[in-house]
């Protein structure tokens, strides 16, 4: 299949490319790279051996989006073009919700226009806010959403679903993800946020490279077993896998939604802990304050993407830093220099 992938030159963007290959499918990446870089998609083809074709644009560029999708006879559309970060998100609202929610309206109105119905849309773990219960499976109660970038996403979830009731013939995916973290395992590609980075695992990249000096932990006060923040960190390559799954199980129009996570969760300070294990060093780390938006703990219940799409994660949290630090090994400046 022919599948657009708008944020294809992201974190998660870029390793579905290479599991969509590998796969036999045929990956263009649209990607304005605000937060991302060329560089990835040419390190796409190098691991594939595949020439990947590319758009640098915004898709809240519908002149830009008319001209890609006139260019191409696409199957699918995976859509992970957006900002992301929690903290961020609630110092920048505005911003938040006319980038990933204009973003999507402009895509949708592009596909309909152009007569591609099926999508898999990136979603989060955010749009349940405080958990009901734990583990999360797709029946919790969603809203309640603590912070913009959740709340973006829960819009876009309601979006979609109003796409589906108005027009059934739309094949609509929606994967919930926990926290992905992880790289590439030829070292070639992994998480190279621009700036600061705003998440965990490029954080501690960062320091173990030297370009920052200590890890924030965002509050110790938590309701958990050591204080920090519980959450579900899933491979990236896992993640990217059950896109895969997704585009190749699901044929029949309708809404379908699903947790892709481990079904585990980890503190910050378990993580931490993770990577001195794989990098063979202290990291140094200080407690500050609790982050706008954050909650207790966070993990799924996966049960369903394994049911349905014949998906489960198969990679643990060691596995995870060992990846990371084998990229910021190889990659201590990042994709961009």
């Amino acid at each position: 299949m022919k599948i657009l992938v708008t944020g294809g030159a992201g974190y998660i963007g870029s390793h579905t490319c290479i599991e969509l290959i590998k796969a036999g499918h045929e990956p263009v990446v649209v990607d304005s790279y605000v937060n991302s870089f060329p560089e990835a998609t040419r390190r796409v083809e190098k691991i594939t051996g595949k020439k990947v074709k590319a758009y640098e644009a915004d898709i809240r560029d519908r002149k830009a989006l008319d001209r890609i999708f006139s260019e191409n006879k696409f199957d699918f559309v995976i859509h992970f073009a957006g900002l992301k970060a929690v903290g961020e998100s609630c110092a920048k609202p505005l911003e938040y919700y006319d980038n990933n929610i204009g973003g999507t309206l402009c895509l949708l109105q592009a596909m309909r226009d152009h007569g591609v119905k099926r999508i898999v849309f990136s979603s989060s773990a955010t749009v349940y806010g405080t958990p009901e219960r734990l583990p999360l499976d797709e029946d919790c109660r969603v809203g309640g959403t603590t912070n913009p970038y959740g709340t973006s996403k829960l819009y876009q979830e309601g979006i979609l679903r109003d796409l589906y009731a108005a027009d059934s013939g739309f094949t609509v995916v929606i994967l919930r993800y926990f926290n992905p973290v992880g790289a590439h395992e030829s070292g070639l590609i992994g998480e190279d946020p621009q700036g600061i980075p705003n998440n965990l695992t490029p954080y501690i990249g960062r320091v173990i490279t030297g370009k920052l000096k200590e890890i924030n932990v965002f509050g110790d006060d938590y309701d958990t077993p050591d204080g920090t923040g519980v959450r579900d960190y899933i491979h990236v390559v896992d993640l990217a896998k059950g896109h895969v799954a997704a585009v190749e199980k699901i044929k029949a129009p309708g809404v379908y939604t699903y947790n892709l996570g481990t079904g585990n969760g980890y503190s910050v300070l378990d993580v931490i802990h993770s990577f001195e294990k794989a990098c063979g060093r202290k990291l140094p780390y200080r407690i500050a304050p609790r982050r706008p938006g954050d909650i207790d703990s966070n993990y799924a219940d996966a049960s369903k993407a394994e049911k349905e799409l014949g998906w489960k994660a198969t990679l643990g949290l060691d596995e995870m830093c060992k990846s990371v630090c084998v990229w910021m090994e190889k990659n201590p400046d990042g994709l961009g220099k």
